[in-house]
């Protein structure tokens, strides 16, 4: 298959995923609400004209041409005005206009039979339920995502057989070329050493891992050691001297360290010359919770610092810096992640696949985290609305005050607007930058 069909598969694959996770997160909200008796008027995927919709019972089901989202209308969503005979000056203020449309909108569906079916009545409690239904399904799907990844597919693990050997002994960042008087022999083609060889015995001692392999030949440098692999069958014993060379700091990201002034730092090690195979080995399913937590927290990381990294999409993406391959991208971004990993035909299929799997369970996670900012209009927003509402039912009653009420959060709306349109800015930002200066995870 050529590797332009591969990248448009990989990009379709991730759309329907995105696509499902949103239509998923809207039955986050749908369920509850139907479970707690909210007249819901519309379930809708994507935004603008309707594509296609049918009515089943009260509530509309549908397409959107815009799939970038999705929502539920509920009935009610924000209290009426309150009523005292006087009428309203003409003289009112953009603020107050927005909150009576907003309101208007929320009642123009609500009949006398509705009664207690409109959102704002609801307690404090189920209001929180609603809309917590969105993220939790998200976390849901990320969890169930990344049980198939470690169970299913397991975790890419490097094992004894090894996968390259160099030929040529050469310093960071230079090359030899293998054919010249220049090249040096590693240890490990001088001894003869072969890709598919399985390494057992190094310097006496049964090899059990690759890590534990590395550590000792990084012990061994300067040193004559035997070591005997298993070729076709068969055990060959050889001696190799692993020489000492500067090798790459790897952190615990995977990544090449850097030194405070932000240089690649290096150490002297005893090095032999060969590469390890890898192989998907399953993870029992204790290791999942772990994973997602640890998957949830470095978004909530991103997120947090969400304005400082975006700062630096934007400086990367006007100048000659380069993207941070740790920071926030856009489905443009996601899209194009996706392609190259399918289009890696050096890479077998099962790592492509899991890789993909493993990429829409970080974008659930991302969603669901992203969607508890305490902002409107973001599921966060209406639960903060919520909180402060049962906080000030609590102290009325407290002091013996009369009950103020549900909140009226149409009073944040001109808030809501602003945020909208901050994201609107920033969605636009990452998508020019994710076409202009993209991340690059494998280079």
């Amino acid at each position: 298959m050529s590797p332009v069909l591969l990248f448009i598969l990989g990009v379709v694959f991730v759309a329907i995923g995105i696509a499902v996770s949103i239509a998923l997160h809207e039955v986050g909200h749908l369920l509850p609400a139907k479970l707690f008796k909210v007249r819901v008027t519309k379930y809708m995927i994507g935004f603008g004209p309707t594509l296609w919709s049918r009515k089943k019972g009260e509530t509309e089901y549908g397409f959107k041409a815009i799939p970038l989202g999705g929502f539920v209308s509920m009935i009610g969503m924000y209290p009426p005005n309150k009523e005292d005979g006087t009428v309203r000056p003409s003289s009112t203020g953009m603020f107050q206009s927005l909150a009576s449309d907003a309101r208007s909108m929320a009642h123009e569906e609500i009949g006398p039979e509705d009664g207690n079916r409109v959102f704002y009545r609801l307690p404090v409690w189920k209001k929180i339920i609603i809309m917590l239904g969105g993220p939790a399904m998200n976390m849901l799907i990320g969890l169930a995502l990344t049980a198939v990844l470690l169970m299913g597919f397991g975790i890419a693990t490097q094992t004894t057989a090894v996968a390259d050997v160099s030929k040529c002994q050469v310093k960071a960042g230079e090359t030899v070329d293998p054919n010249s008087a220049d090249c040096k022999l590693t240890p490990a083609a001088a001894a003869g050493l072969k890709p598919n060889d399985t390494i057992t015995s190094f310097d006496g001692k049964t090899v059990t891992s690759w890590d534990e392999l590395t550590g000792w030949i990084r012990a061994s440098a300067g040193r004559q050691v035997s070591i005997t692999v298993e070729r076709d069958g068969a055990a060959i014993t050889t001696t190799v001297t692993p020489v000492l060379s500067a090798r790459p700091v790897v952190g615990d990201d995977g990544r090449q360290a850097k030194d405070a002034d932000g240089k690649l730092q290096y150490q002297d090690v005893g090095f032999l010359g060969i590469g390890a195979q890898t192989t998907l080995v399953p993870q029992p399913a204790s290791t999942v919770l772990p994973m997602a937590g640890e998957n949830i927290r470095q978004i909530a990381g991103v997120v947090f610092n969400l304005p400082a990294r975006v700062a630096g999409v934007a400086q990367a993406a006007f100048s000659d810096e380069p993207r941070d391959p740790n920071g926030p991208i856009s489905v443009v971004g996601v899209g194009r992640v996706a392609g190259e990993v399918a289009a890696m035909e050096q890479v077998p299929l099962q790592s492509r696949l899991a890789a993909l799997v493993g990429l829409l369970a970080g974008l659930n996670f991302a969603l669901a985290v992203f969607n508890l900012i305490p902002l409107l209009p973001l599921d966060g927003g209406h639960v903060a609305g919520a909180l402060y509402e049962g906080a000030r039912r609590r102290i009325a009653k407290l002091f013996g005050r009369p009950d103020p009420g549900a909140f009226d959060i149409a009073k944040l709306l001109p808030v809501t607007y602003v945020v909208a349109v901050l994201l609107m800015g920033m969605g636009a930002l990452l998508i020019y930058a994710d076409i202009v200066k993209p991340v690059n995870l494998f280079g």
